[in-house]
């Protein structure tokens, strides 16, 4: 067994049908006396209930939150906190809003409350991803980690099947890259596993029948573990190229994710066929041939083409992706790297084999 270093997450975990009603409790917990709540535009109704569930304690809405947290957003945002005098944030949505609560708290130290309603993750990793200009880094840190999240499932009961798959995947990412990372440990990859098997299974059953509740349930728990994983370990080679490409080009996030799992874990696979094979046991055959046929068998987004990305820009996002990578396992090659994307473009099916066998 190879040397690990393990540490746990922080953050308070509060899950359950019916959780929703008690965030006015946890701002309570945090010390908070006036919290904001913050959405996406789409979502202000549902923030706006939620602030008003909270009584005096809830103080305003900022529905400002959009895809890659851009700067110039989290700075209108901050001119808005001043002005309520929120002591507190509470994120009510997905990765943006999460991501705005994270940008908040990183620049004024305010404790968060996030309140997911996708299968993000990203509420439970101290990884705040923004974009300046189209260029999109990362940073971690403490404060960076909300200090609770409310995980009801119910909130997620309405979410698009469409959505609900490609968020699945999304939080699916995380686990997969886990089980390789550098400084992962055998408590993060009982972990990775545990996750994936549920929103394996979960994503099935939602696909056939939306409003299967027990499904719901089992998939914000994957997504809770998924996202606990990425929170514990260093990111690699899959979410360098959904950065990349996503900030460059201003691509949906969880879509982006879906699309290039199957390939970067491939990619991967290739030269650590043995680290991986946990995750092939889970999919059947390969790791990145079994998570491309359970993309198909949901029906999920498969090709970068999909979403209007051109071949001319490929090159430009291998050339990116290279500029700062991070760790990989296996070494970053542009000409691999560029094969990699065409890939993805085209939606090919990764090879079945480790060490270049046939598909």
């Amino acid at each position: 067994m190879r040397p690990f270093v393990h540490s746990g997450s922080p953050a308070r975990i509060v899950f359950g049908r019916g959780a929703r009603d008690g965030v006015k409790e946890e701002v309570e917990r945090l010390g908070a006396r006036r919290a904001v709540v913050l959405s996406t535009p789409q979502q202000r109704e549902s923030a706006e209930l939620l602030a008003d569930d909270m009584g005096a304690l809830g103080v305003g809405v900022i529905d400002r939150a959009t895809m890659h947290t851009p700067v110039e957003v989290t700075a209108e945002a901050l001119v808005e906190i001043e002005q309520l005098g929120a002591d507190c944030v509470v994120a009510l949505g997905g990765g943006s809003t999460t991501g705005l609560g994270k940008a908040i708290a990183a620049r004024t130290g305010l404790p968060q409350v996030a309140v997911p309603t996708t299968y993000a993750g990203s509420e439970v990793t101290p990884i705040l991803g923004e974009t300046d200009n189209g260029m999109k880094t990362t940073r971690r840190g403490p404060e960076i980690l909300p200090e609770t999240v409310v995980y009801d499932p119910a909130l997620t009961d309405s979410l698009p099947i469409s959505l609900s798959v490609a968020s699945g995947l999304n939080a699916m990412a995380h686990a997969a890259e886990g089980v390789y990372a550098r400084d992962g440990s055998p408590i993060f990859t009982l972990m990775a596993l545990e996750g994936l098997a549920a929103l394996r299974d979960a994503l099935r059953e939602l696909t056939i029948d939306p409003a299967d509740h027990d499904a719901r349930d089992r998939a914000l728990y994957g997504a809770w573990l998924c996202g606990t994983v990425l929170g514990g370990v260093g990111m690699s080679v899959h979410h360098k190229l959904c950065h990349t490409v996503g900030g460059a080009l201003d691509l949906p996030h969880a879509q982006t994710h879906a699309i290039l799992l199957p390939h970067t874990i491939g990619f991967v696979e290739e030269t650590e066929p043995t680290v991986l094979a946990p995750v092939a046991d889970l999919f059947g055959g390969s790791a990145g041939g079994g998570l491309h046929d359970f993309a198909v068998e949901l029906g999920a987004p498969l090709r970068l083409s999909e979403l209007g990305v051109t071949p001319e820009q490929l090159d430009r996002v291998a050339d990116l992706a290279l500029d700062a990578p991070y760790w990989s396992p296996r070494p970053l090659e542009r000409d691999s790297i560029r094969r990699l994307l065409q890939h993805a473009y085209d939606g090919t099916r990764p090879e079945s084999a480790p060490h270049g066998g046939s598909a």
